[in-house]
């Protein structure tokens, strides 16, 4: 026990950027978290897509182990080698679209969108950043001008100029926009934090041809989805997808603050000396877990547990929104990144405080969404056991709307 009130020392010296439960997690093992009481939860967020393995993984608890005893971060930084920097490199590049032949870190995914906004800037000399509208690429003052969501960019005064938002799964509105001065577009495969959306099958294509056509760079933005989220390594390595800047973090390293951006030959053959660079990217400790992370993931063959799970959970899923159409508008996701939207921001807020009393963590956006994205090592009788809690709490708001009508 700590002689301390964590919550009452948080909420009297942190600066608040979240509407926090009065919940104070002390630790987890796979899905399962505990608070400092001992009472116990289901975690369907994986800090956000973020705890691929689940928490405390064996694989990431002995990498942290055994590369902080031989030496957590370089001499002159990133001016030295590092053979732990050389192991991940080997093991991205198992998994990455084969014409991404090099590789940057980072230490979040924001800071690998920034860097990529601003090289691809560089190298083509133009301005232009096009976006999709409901995007969200990081909290940077780079980023939040190229989220295409006024709740992010709208309150403050000073935003990067030359953005531009289009619709999201418009090829024929994203072409209109693209002009001579145009640097790069940057999308997601599937937009998370906007709600889950999911483009048609060959959108990401068109968006590579129309790029391609006009001499401009394309980004695309694997920070949620990548690292076997939907099933694949990478979204993004589909026939015919042409990608110059590979965005990734979240899952890349269980929860070690940790990003990279994968680069086409023709990027990196532009990009020079000085262009870019960090005090802690690539520090030795967080590659040795992104590598030990990443050949779990392999070795474990974790897209395939993924797709299974998420095919059941989506049939799951569709089943309550044909028993419960006035509640659930719609059921969405692929893999393990999933979304069921509710007919009100009431309703959804309703279900999530359901299921929270009820032992489950879920993460409620864009107001009436409630967004499924558990770790990706959860086994089937843990994903049934949150789908029945979730469906308990659904089944405990309708009683609760029919009693207030009544």
């Amino acid at each position: 026990m700590t002689n301390y009130n964590t919550i009452e020392v948080e909420d009297e010296y942190l600066v608040s950027f979240y509407k926090k439960k009065p919940l104070s997690i002390e630790r987890g093992s796979g899905v399962i978290v505990w608070d400092e009481t001992g009472n116990e939860y289901i975690d369907f967020t994986s800090g956000w897509a973020v705890t691929s393995l689940g928490h405390s993984h064996p694989v990431i608890v002995n990498a942290l182990s055994e590369q902080g005893k031989k030496i957590i971060h370089n001499p002159n930084g990133g001016m030295t080698y590092s053979p732990a920097r050389a192991a991940v490199l080997l093991s991205l590049k198992k998994i990455l679209p084969g014409h991404l032949k090099k590789v940057f870190f980072t230490n979040s995914g924001s800071e690998a969108n920034d860097a990529a906004i601003k090289l691809a800037r560089k190298i083509t000399g133009r301005k232009k950043i096009v976006s999709a509208l409901k995007s969200f690429h990081g909290r940077t003052i780079g980023t939040v001008s190229a989220t295409g969501q006024s709740s992010h960019r709208d309150r403050f005064n000073v935003l990067l100029p030359y953005y531009e938002f289009v619709k999201f799964n418009d090829a024929f509105e994203l072409e209109n926009a693209i002009d001579s001065d145009t640097a790069a577009v940057i999308v997601e495969p599937i937009q998370g934090e906007g709600g889950v959306l999911i483009p048609d099958t060959d959108y990401l294509r068109k968006v590579s041809e129309i790029c391609k056509k006009n001499g401009t760079l394309l980004i695309v933005d694997e920070i949620q989805t990548g690292f076997f989220r939907t099933g694949p390594a990478f979204i993004s390595s589909g026939e015919g997808v042409f990608v110059d800047f590979l965005t990734m973090a979240k899952g890349i390293a269980g929860g070690y603050p940790f990003g990279a951006v994968a680069v086409s030959a023709a990027v990196a053959s532009e990009i020079e000396f000085g262009d870019h660079g960090g005090t802690y990217i690539g520090n030795p400790l967080g590659c040795a877990i992104a590598e030990a992370v990443i050949e779990h993931m392999v070795n474990t063959n974790i897209g395939a547990h993924v797709r299974m799970l998420g095919d059941m959970a989506i049939d799951t899923l569709n089943q309550w929104k044909c028993s419960s159409p006035h509640l659930i508008v719609d059921v969405r996701g692929r893999g393990l990144l999933l979304a069921v939207e509710f007919s009100n921001d009431v309703c959804a807020s309703a279900v999530v405080e359901e299921s929270f009393k009820k032992g489950l963590i879920l993460n409620q956006i864009q107001g009436s969404i409630v967004r499924i994205f558990p770790a990706l090592t959860i086994t089937y009788e843990e994903m049934v056991r949150g789908l029945s809690i979730i469906r308990e709490a659904i089944q405990t708001v309708m009683e609760q709307r029919l009693n207030i009508i009544a």
